[in-house]
């Protein structure tokens, strides 16, 4: 009987379109080609309904301390996407230290990054976010990308990137429900949704919502049927033991313990958009 891991190895197999994770102590792809391998001749392919394979380019940023499950949910969901290429997309081609310490290895930079991106999808953090956004050749890179790429993505405070980088100006857009409000700095419409879409912006909430985020971005690309079947294999059907995980459900002591704690943050959003825009400007 086949295991989980083999189980899972199977379906990556199949859908050979995503790298894996490339940790630190991982070698690294030669080349940015180097990536995705073709979908292999395997029995199973033939019970794939037609149409299901597709070749999009999803480049997903990453910067020094970005909130690691930001990234892993929704890469968990991209390299499902069977026949599409996921590059993880740096400043440089050195690993990449997340919030938690966990390093990863980018399979492409900046430079090397495609011009024309299917998905841009951005993380989010804290100071790490902070400091991405002030800095001039990742906002250029993600302005760049974004003014070409099918869909401009984000989750948590990733949409401050976003903002940063002038893509979601008119536009509405959620973020981490700390910071949701800054969204305005940057001339986007904030919205308390979980998952946003507007045209071809898709935001999602506070860090776990980059499951539910990534799915109804599945949904809108490769349809229905088959969003569900990636959402079965994962078996994706939360019931949390808790349900405090909004501000309208937590009670007012904890939700002001959170606001009085985050508030010198809330000011850094504040300063952050003002220097870019400043920055912009000239």
């Amino acid at each position: 009987m086949m295991n989980r891991r083999d189980a899972i190895k199977t379906w990556l197999s199949l859908v050979a379109g995503g790298t894996t994770l490339g940790f630190a102590d991982q070698p690294k792809p030669e080349s940015p080609t180097d990536l995705v391998a073709p979908p292999p001749e395997h029995e199973a392919m033939h019970a794939m309904p037609r149409g299901w394979l597709g070749n999009e380019t999803i480049g997903i940023l990453m910067y020094p301390k970005f909130t690691a499950l930001d990234l892993f949910g929704p890469h968990h969901i991209f390299i499902s996407m069977a026949g599409a290429k996921v590059l993880l997309v740096a400043k440089t081609p050195d690993p990449v230290a997340t919030d938690t310490g966990v390093k990863i290895q980018p399979t492409t930079t900046f430079a090397d990054c495609p011009e024309k991106l299917s998905i841009l999808f951005v993380p989010g953090g804290t100071t790490g976010t902070l400091e991405a956004a002030l800095d001039k050749d990742t906002r250029e890179f993600v302005a760049d990308r974004g003014e070409k790429a099918e869909w401009v993505t984000s989750v948590c405070t990733g949409s401050l990137i976003l903002g940063a980088a002038g893509l979601l100006e008119g536009y509405q857009a959620t973020s981490h429900w700390m910071t949701r409000d800054s969204l305005k700095e940057f001339g986007a419409v904030p919205v308390n949704r979980r998952v946003v879409v507007d045209r071809n912006r898709v935001t999602g909430a506070g860090v776990t919502s980059g499951l539910d985020f990534a799915l109804q971005l599945l949904k809108d690309i490769r349809g229905k049927d088959y969003a569900e079947t990636v959402q079965l294999f994962s078996e994706y059907d939360p019931r949390p033991p808790l349900d405090c995980g909004t501000p309208e459900k937590a009670p007012k002591e904890m939700l002001k313990l959170l606001e009085d704690m985050f508030a010198p943050f809330g000011k850094q959003v504040t300063e952050m958009a003002r220097e870019v825009r400043a920055a912009r400007a000239n």
